[in-house]
């Protein structure tokens, strides 16, 4: 039973993750799908911007859901690679971020793949860096989280709650 603990807790969360990355490479989601619903929000909280400022934030908008979408699968991977304990004190592991980064890296190129094989999306080696420099700020916040890990561990006025 532990192992299917260990599975629920771990490892479905990334898996469920890229299902929705996966079905967001859909037409469904294309720019032109996506764009009926950015382009009046952003009328809204931006009512003076030209045609042109509005298609670059919807460009811009676009692109940082890449990389958020891509920061959060990073994170949810080195989550289930870490398996982290409470005040957990292992120090940063630079190997299993190489891991988590790859793997990140992986799925991007293949989610890249599955948008150029359906007609009305298009896939594009500069998406696959930014899902790349995504899962990077992913594992920024990481580094932070086991950094603050540690010099709560380290404090010597800690209060414990046990």
């Amino acid at each position: 039973m532990p192992q299917v603990r260990n599975f629920l807790r771990y490892w479905l969360p990334p898996g469920l993750w890229m299902l929705l990355i996966f079905g967001a490479s859909a037409d469904t989601h294309s720019a032109e799908h996506s764009s009926r619903i950015l382009e009046p929000l952003l009328r809204w909280l931006l009512p003076g911007l030209s045609a042109d400022q509005l298609g670059l934030a919807v460009l811009l908008a676009r692109k940082l859901a890449h990389g958020i979408e891509y920061a959060v699968l990073a994170l949810l991977l080195w989550r289930a690679l870490r398996k982290p304990a409470a005040a957990d004190p292992r120090p940063w592991d630079w190997s299993m971020a190489g891991r988590t980064l790859l793997f990140v890296a992986l799925y991007a190129a293949s989610d890249e793949w599955h948008q150029h094989l359906v007609p009305t999306r298009q896939g594009a080696v500069s998406d696959v860096l930014l899902d790349i420099l995504g899962g990077l700020a992913g594992l920024f916040v990481a580094w932070l989280i086991v950094r603050w890990q540690q010099r709560r561990a380290s404090s010597p006025g800690k209060l414990s709650l046990t």
